[in-house]
């Protein structure tokens, strides 16, 4: 039963746990026999929590047992795993950084409170590239996650360690953090559900700060309604963190039911012409206009959008990011928390000194590089000329898409010009691996909602992505057409995308 339980979707494991026909601590000895039988191969986590989450478990069975769980959320008692770029009062949280190597917050991050309040086990953290600074989870202290479909491959990143739980069922949900693409282009990279709200609408305390104008905590998941139904959870204000919006959360769940119906009638789709062509990878583009051709027979109007200052996104975002990781990356010098390390001695044991040896030695490579990058584009002379037209490009980003919403409601595209690549292949080439995010960076600068679904397997054989996008604080309009389009995909598939997925590691874990 073990594998069968694990391959429904959240919604129906809760629907389960609501039946009484399983109880939240069989999910989770379910899902903790698949992350021991799985971890060997997939390393996507860092850390398993399996005595906290068996506890929380037990005591969520005890209140549904004495009829105390009325008005809990429908994820109810359903585990999740969490990427360690989000903090976990007892548990320990890395960013996959040898600078906090073995740190335990003393608190909780909002999300985490919101789980936790919801009776929903936590399985462990998960694998990431250092500081979330990567597409391709390589770049992690502890080693790299790998790919369910093809373990030579990576699972993108940075929040590669999420998606491939997902993917590989050793978790039902997971959430993770979106910079520039680091929720979705993993999804599209692994066959999942990745989504990143808009800015605000999800606290974003405790979540470990990379780039605090473009950070987002968000969900993964197997399903477009499992993701809604977690969003409507860790969603809402939060006078914690100073840019939550103080409104109500959309009704994303319910959206996304509707689109579940398959009828897109007066909806119309834009597709953006500057994301997607040359560059993309033919597979990626072909299993995106198939997609567009289902859309359009469901009744949307596919019209075309033009949006001129995309294709400078990516340089701005490699202006604004580092410059925000090089302020937020400068707490971590030895002298609070984390990792210290003294000079040698022959050298002068002054403040000075431990710092540069410790973040020496506690950084990797990317996140330096970040850190130069940003600490010039600060520095006196260069403000102007680099942070700040990267801030314009910015507004006229905005600009673009306060346009294109003028003539579509919801935007589209493929996720990531490329299916997952092998290890090694781009990580002597930092512009090659920054090029991995191309079509999600935009939705960053802007702050606008995106998320990505499969859209089918590339002429490798490999999971690729199609986006969607919508308008700010209007999350649930980009719900609907991506849970029509998973459901005439599933149809078109004969059911969902990971039937075709190998998975060795759930072999013999029923006998």
């Amino acid at each position: 039963m073990t594998d069968e339980l694990v391959k429904l979707s959240a919604a129906q494991m809760a629907a389960k746990i609501k039946s009484g026909e399983v109880s939240s601590r069989e999910l989770v000895e379910a899902h903790l026999k698949v992350i021991e039988a799985a971890e060997p191969s997939i390393q996507a986590f860092l850390q398993v929590s399996a005595d906290e989450a068996r506890a929380q478990a037990d005591a969520f069975d005890e209140k549904t047992a004495k009829g105390q769980t009325e008005g809990l959320p429908e994820l109810a008692g359903v585990p999740i795993a969490i990427k360690d770029m989000i903090v976990t009062k007892g548990i320990v949280t890395t960013a996959a950084s040898k600078i906090l190597e073995g740190w335990v917050p003393p608190y909780d991050a909002t999300v985490i409170e919101k789980l936790k309040a919801a009776g929903m086990p936590l399985l462990g953290k998960t694998n990431l590239d250092e500081f979330a600074q990567g597409s391709s989870t390589e770049h992690s202290a502890f080693g790299p996650t790998h790919n369910p479909w093809d373990t030579d491959r990576v699972p993108g990143g940075s929040g590669g360690g999420s998606a491939s739980a997902v993917a590989a069922f050793e978790a039902p949900l997971a959430l993770g953090t979106d910079t520039g693409g680091s929720i979705r282009q993993p999804g599209a990279l692994t066959g999942t559900v990745g989504v990143k709200p808009t800015y605000g609408g999800v606290s974003r305390f405790g979540a470990i700060a990379m780039a605090s104008s473009l950070d987002q905590i968000g969900p993964v998941s197997r399903t477009v309604l499992d993701s809604a139904l977690l969003q409507e959870i860790i969603g809402g204000h939060d006078r914690r963190d100073s840019t939550s919006i103080p409104a109500p959360v959309r009704p994303m769940a319910a959206a996304a039911r509707e689109g579940m119906k398959r009828d897109l009638k007066g909806m119309r789709i834009g597709l953006v012409k500057e994301l997607g062509g040359e560059g993309f990878q033919p597979g990626v583009q072909a299993r995106f206009n198939e997609s567009v051709k289902l859309l359009e027979e469901m009744g949307a109007e596919i019209v075309e959008v033009s949006c001129p200052h995309f294709p400078y996104s990516l340089g701005a975002y490699y202006i604004i990011m580092p410059s925000e990781v090089s302020s937020n990356l400068a707490r971590y010098d030895g002298m609070r928390y984390g990792l210290r390390v003294m000079p040698p001695a022959d050298v002068p044991q002054t403040a000075a000194n431990m710092m540069a040896y410790t973040r020496e030695a506690g950084f990797g490579d990317e996140v330096k590089r970040r850190i130069i990058l940003g600490t010039y584009a600060l520095s006196a002379g260069y403000y102007d000329a680099w942070y700040g037209s990267a801030q314009k490009v910015r507004t006229l980003i905005i600009q673009d898409f306060n346009k294109a919403f003028e003539q579509a409601d919801v935007l589209i595209s493929p996720t990531s010009p490329s299916t997952a690549f092998k290890f090694g292949e781009k990580m002597d080439d930092p512009l090659a691996m920054y090029m991995n995010d191309i079509a999600t960076i935009p939705a960053n600068l802007a702050g606008t909602p995106a998320m990505s679904i499969p859209s089918g397997l590339s002429d490798d054989g490999l999971p690729a992505g199609i986006q969607f996008i919508a308008p700010q604080q209007r999350d649930e309009v980009m719900y609907k057409p991506a849970a029509a389009l998973e459901a005439a995909l599933n149809e078109q598939w004969g059911g969902p995308i990971w039937q075709s997925l190998k998975t060795p590691w759930l072999d013999g874990l029923n006998k």
